[in-house]
């Protein structure tokens, strides 16, 4: 019998293939002793006998109190059936479990969904109303809602990281240089930040997801951090040194990658008067590229 090894049937319901190998030889000579059953499949007693404890475990088989031993096989329709059940019963536990985890990761990470175009901007002005100390905005493109503005109250102080395409327009890059905020190559995603407790996460156009204290909350504080350490001033604060305001803003503008041409638009002039600035600039800084202008400035102070 060794020699003839039939395709398992039983794995699926938790029966390993040996436990199911002595099985079949069990009902091939339904009231056998150990050594009947070393004999049949050739293994070793202890092995046989290891196998014969799982199959008695399993309900497969059974014993009597005489010696030696006699082993008989449970009817394969029942045994079967029992299998099933206990498969059955397992799942309905692990089912059980998953939903108290998820009752214990609501806890946790407490979120809720917001739905419709009127009940985000709705969510989105109130949010920004309810904030008391800070609020913290990533801004990007495309717009469903308007941008949160800046709430000028008392003790609440906004930063803002804009990516490029959010300041389209001359008008945008006065309102971001008024607001002390920064811009930043491909933001890449949007969020709202309220007094560290709060978070409004856009997923679509008229989906958002509104986080309370939580891990997720945590990641989303630490990822706006070191956006912000990336991203280039765009309201200079050192008036001193060689550079005038507009050639900080300027500078700012090529340190965050964007062309001339693009500069001259946000910026509302010319072209070639953008050039000749930084011409102007390059000579101040006794620097030869703007990445070495940007890296002098910002070593002395004048781009933060």
């Amino acid at each position: 019998m060794h020699s003839y090894r039939p395709a398992p049937v039983l794995e699926a319901l938790g029966v390993c293939f040996e436990d199911e190998q002595l099985y079949r030889a069990l009902l091939a000579r339904p009231e056998s002793t150990t050594t009947d059953l070393t004999r049949d499949t050739g293994w070793p007693a202890t092995r046989v006998g290891r196998h014969l404890k799982s199959l008695l475990s399993l309900g497969l088989a059974t014993r009597t109190s005489g010696r030696p031993a006699v082993y008989v096989p449970a009817v394969p329709e029942a045994a079967v059936e029992l299998l099933a059940l206990r498969k059955q019963a397992a799942i309905l536990e692990a089912r059980l479990g998953a939903s108290v985890l998820s009752s214990e990761f609501r806890r946790q990470d407490s979120f809720t969904v917001i739905r419709g175009t009127e009940a985000v901007a709705q969510r989105f002005y109130q949010a920004q109303q309810s904030a008391r100390t800070e609020v913290l905005v990533l801004d990007r493109p495309p717009y469903v809602v308007l941008p949160v503005e800046p709430r000028r109250a008392h003790g609440v102080s906004y930063r803002t990281i804009y990516d490029m395409a959010s300041l389209s327009e001359p008008g945008d890059l006065v309102a971001a240089r008024s607001a002390g905020c920064r811009i930043l190559r491909d933001v890449p995603l949007k969020l709202v930040l309220m007094d560290r407790r709060t978070g409004l996460l856009p997923t679509t156009p008229d989906v958002i997801v509104e986080l309370g204290p939580s891990s997720l909350l945590d990641a989303l504080l630490r990822l706006f951090e070191l956006l912000w350490q990336q991203a280039s001033p765009l309201s200079p604060s050192a008036p001193e040194g060689p550079l005038s305001g507009e050639d900080q803003q300027l500078l700012a503008l090529a340190a965050a990658g964007l062309t001339d041409q693009a500069i001259a638009r946000r910026l509302g002039v010319a072209q070639r008067t953008v050039e000749r600035r930084m011409q102007r600039i390059l000579r101040a800084l006794d620097a030869t590229t703007r990445f070495q202008a940007g890296l002098r400035a910002g070593q002395r102070g004048l781009l933060a």
